[in-house]
């Protein structure tokens, strides 16, 4: 089952996935193809066209279930960027993670369970649009949050095998 983000928080999926759209889930968290037409790429490699891929993405985007496809380049070789955090009420979560996951700056965000339960990861061209857009969060959310600006790099690997299992039906 997969599990999808919902402004904050996660949810079961409401449907099962085809093959196809499992690999698209899982076999291309990796080494995305680097030529021209990746999703034609990805096609060929599971028997499909560039527009079934494109068609499949968006359709899963739509669902939730893919925030973003992209590639995520090492800090600091383009751009700049932080890891930010922020302690937001429970009852205001899914209004602050859906006004965080609209900016164009932000990848990703997520809910811990701590003080600070509301984080994200934000990226811009220059250290004065990182800046800015994280002003700008502050101002759209009103609440303050933590800029944890990169000291020292590491990399984390952000790609999960998934583990499928078909939904419950009713009737089981």
């Amino acid at each position: 089952m997969v599990r999808q983000k919902t402004s904050g928080s996660t949810q079961q999926a409401a449907r099962d996935y085809s093959p196809f759209e499992r690999a698209l889930l899982n076999d291309f968290q990796h080494d995305l193809p680097l030529v021209p037409r990746p999703f034609a790429a990805i096609g060929d490699r599971l028997g499909m066209g560039e527009q079934a891929v494109l068609e499949a993405l968006a359709q899963l985007k739509d669902e939730g279930v893919v925030s973003r496809v992209g590639a995520t380049l090492k800090p600091g070789v383009v751009g700049v960027g932080t890891l930010a955090a922020m302690a937001v009420p429970e009852e205001d979560m899914e209004r602050v993670a859906a006004i965080i996951s609209a900016r164009p700056e932000v990848n990703h965000n997520y809910e811990r369970e701590d003080a600070l339960n509301l984080w994200f990861v934000a990226t811009a061209a220059d250290d004065s649009a990182l800046t800015a857009a994280l002003a700008a969060i502050e101002t759209e959310t009103g609440y303050p949050l933590l800029d944890l600006r990169l000291v020292c790099d590491y990399h984390l690997d952000l790609g999960f095998t998934i583990q499928w299992t078909s939904p419950k039906r009713i009737d089981d």
